[in-house]
């Protein structure tokens, strides 16, 4: 049986969580070899029909994810990610026990991807003088207490417009595998990251080993 089934909803999210996943001493975990699947339906076919998507992987895979945004999913307007979660949870449970969760990002995938302004900087290729994050805010973008931007992929599309790059899934690849992934405080990151390390816990080191590497 295979580790991991990992249903997203577009290749951006495909390509962010690669990275990430790519780096499991950064994540805390074994290395896996997780196996995505793309919803054609996007955030809304995830929250209406990917757990019964994801209920055909049963006998393939021990651990399944499904990831996707708030924003678009067309969830009441009232509920939470972490209150669609849980109902979501509910009825992963049902068929794949704790082996299966959902993660549902607030508002989007996007705010994953600020980091440090170093890390962006050197992705980027930044070209003008001062941090990233003084000149968004210099063109009208509010930060919150964390310093994510409310607007995390209109920050982004404003970033990469400096010098034409596009917004393209290498670069949410490239992003996710250059920032602190162990720093990131991210509530729904923090959710998935905690899942990966219970189904996928990192080997012990002994003493000894630690002194001879």
């Amino acid at each position: 049986m295979k580790d991991l089934v990992v249903l997203v909803a577009d290749k951006n999210m495909h390509y962010a969580l690669r990275g990430a996943l790519a780096r499991p001493d950064a994540m805390g975990i074994r290395s896996v070899a997780p196996e995505f699947r793309t919803h054609i339906g996007r955030d809304g076919g995830m929250r209406t029909t990917g757990v019964e998507l994801l209920a055909r992987e049963r006998n393939r895979f021990a651990h399944a994810l499904l990831v996707f945004d708030l924003e678009g999913s067309g969830a009441a307007e009232e509920q939470t990610a972490e209150e669609l979660e849980r109902v979501l949870d509910e009825q992963l449970h049902a068929l794949w026990g704790p082996h299966a969760k959902a993660v549902v990002i607030a508002p989007e995938l996007d705010i994953w991807l600020w980091g440090a302004d170093n890390s962006l900087r050197d992705c980027l290729q930044w070209p003008l003088d001062g941090t990233i994050r003084a000149w968004l805010q210099s063109k009208g973008f509010v930060f919150d207490a964390q310093g994510k931007p409310e607007r995390p992929k209109e920050a982004l599309e404003a970033m990469v417009r400096v010098h034409r790059l596009p917004r393209s899934s290498a670069l949410y690849e490239k992003i996710t595998g250059r920032i602190s992934l162990r720093r990131c405080s991210d509530p729904a990151f923090c959710r998935l990251r905690d899942a990966l390390q219970r189904w996928f816990p990192a080997a012990a080191v002994s003493p000894s080993a630690r002194r001879r590497s």
